[in-house]
């Protein structure tokens, strides 16, 4: 029964949401929330945005945990000077955010605090308020990566873009 429930949402639910939730503007918000998060820590953030998976791929037993990390791994979030990679990932159609982390950060942070950011902003997604979710998962990510891989006034070059990936 859940399988033809994500098989119907993939195929109907998502396809226009992208935008109308997500719009440039938002986009241009995240960016600057990601670029000015990342001068306090050595941590690279990624968000990566998705409308729905491809029906096939659900009929094939593709969920949004594994999808996230097919993206970690495509957007190659885990390739940063520190393994400290973090990839916040939203799939639209299945109402799912999935956060992968990098090696480097597994070993210093427990689940519980991911699980968390996930909660707060699906909270906010469910009310309709998705720059506040978006930012607040931001915002909170950027906060563990500080407490865990403080710059310490050193540069922290930007190994990843700020900018959302749309999928």
């Amino acid at each position: 029964m859940a399988r033809t429930r994500r098989l119907l949402a993939n195929t109907f639910e998502g396809w226009f949401q992208l935008r109308r939730r997500f719009p440039a503007a938002l986009l241009d918000e995240i960016t600057a929330a990601i670029a000015a998060g990342e001068r306090m820590h050595h941590g690279e953030v990624c968000v990566a945005i998705e409308s729905r998976l491809h029906p096939l791929a659900v009929l094939d037993g593709l969920d949004a945990a594994a999808r996230a990390r097919q993206v970690f791994g495509q957007l190659r979030v885990w390739d940063t000077e520190h393994n400290s990679g973090v990839l916040l990932y939203v799939l639209l159609a299945e109402h799912r955010i999935e956060i992968v982390v990098d090696r480097g950060i597994t070993a210093r942070v427990q689940p519980a605090a991911w699980a968390a950011i996930c909660a707060t902003m699906r909270d906010h997604y469910a009310r309709g308020e998705w720059r506040e979710g978006s930012l607040a998962g931001i915002a909170a990510t950027h906060a563990l990566l500080q407490q865990h891989f403080s710059a310490n006034g050193k540069a922290n070059p930007d190994e990843l873009p700020d900018r959302p990936v749309l999928l």
